[in-house]
């Protein structure tokens, strides 16, 4: 079973997104062609559906939607600068740039269309479950990206039927372990794409008297980031070298979520150029692995 792994990360997702594109470039192939699952959390997950919905959007469209919508949904006229007080008590935006975007180029598509396998993060408040959407749950893709796009303090929850749903990140920022246990561990490769890494240092004197209210937006960048290494770390245990970890530093580019200015994009493309030059053999070697 060949397997990829989309990270979540807001606007950082446009890393991902151009290295698939380089995939598709070597391959000659779309990316639902190439793999048999593809699992996808908060901005993975959004690529997941984009990338398997039927008569699905190439990689390199993908990236482009991030350059040109990435500042509509993360518009400075849908942040609740008052309202949330920089999202410490309501949420920081307001989702409509979000939803119009994923009605845009979703459609009427559904999981159950999904032209390959297709696993997307959720966490349900109401049932305090971890879930993982797959083709059989009666769900539109627009609902399941919407929903496991849902950031704590960035996005309000999603309600859908009697499930009040959160980004997946909050337990599967890296849902690359998610995909290797629906995989059932009968792999031949497993891709894992990273948004980049958090190089923002937390210094102690910082920190020492932070409270509730402090930490309220930095534990959600320490918990994502510190679950998707912890999973990395794992895989790197649990599966030789079928297993592919395509990620980068923040050296230049933002670690913020949501931060579409068009200096950020321009360097988020720089840092993803530079990934796919450092780590060319290995992405020759899952090209090969992959077709």
């Amino acid at each position: 079973m060949k397997v990829l792994a989309i990270d979540g990360g807001g606007i950082r997702g446009l890393i991902p997104a151009l290295v698939l594109e380089e995939i598709e470039r070597r391959t000659g192939r779309g990316v639902a062609e190439l793999f048999d699952l593809i699992a996808g959390t908060s901005t993975g997950a959004i690529l997941a559906c984009a990338l398997t919905r039927p008569r699905a959007m190439s990689a390199a469209r993908a990236a482009e939607l991030y350059e040109q919508e990435g500042p509509e949904i993360f518009d400075p006229s849908l942040l609740k600068t008052v309202t949330s007080v920089g999202g410490l008590i309501d949420e920081r935006y307001d989702a409509r740039g979000l939803v119009t975007s994923l009605r845009r180029h979703l459609g009427d598509a559904r999981l159950a269309d999904a032209t390959t396998g297709i696993l997307i993060s959720a966490y349900d408040l109401e049932a305090r479950q971890a879930l993982a959407l797959l083709r059989d749950e009666d769900m539109s893709m627009v609902d399941a990206a919407h929903a496991s796009s849902a950031a704590p303090t960035y996005f309000e929850p999603v309600r859908i039927g009697e499930r009040t749903l959160i980004d997946g990140g909050v337990f599967a920022i890296n849902p690359a372990a998610l995909a290797y246990a629906e995989a059932g561990g009968e792999l031949e490769v497993l891709a894992s794409l990273g948004t980049g890494e958090q190089t923002r240092r937390l210094r102690f004197e910082q920190v020492k008297d932070w409270g509730a209210l402090e930490w309220a937006r930095p534990i959600i960048d320490v918990v994502f980031d510190g679950s998707a290494d912890a999973v990395d770390g794992q895989l790197t245990r649990l599966i030789d070298d079928r297993y592919i970890r395509l990620q980068t530093r923040l050296d230049e580019a933002s670690d913020a979520l949501d931060d579409a200015s068009p200096e950020n994009l321009a360097a988020l493309r720089r840092e993803a150029e530079q990934l796919i030059a450092e780590r060319s053999a290995d992405i020759d070697r899952l090209c090969a692995a992959l077709t």
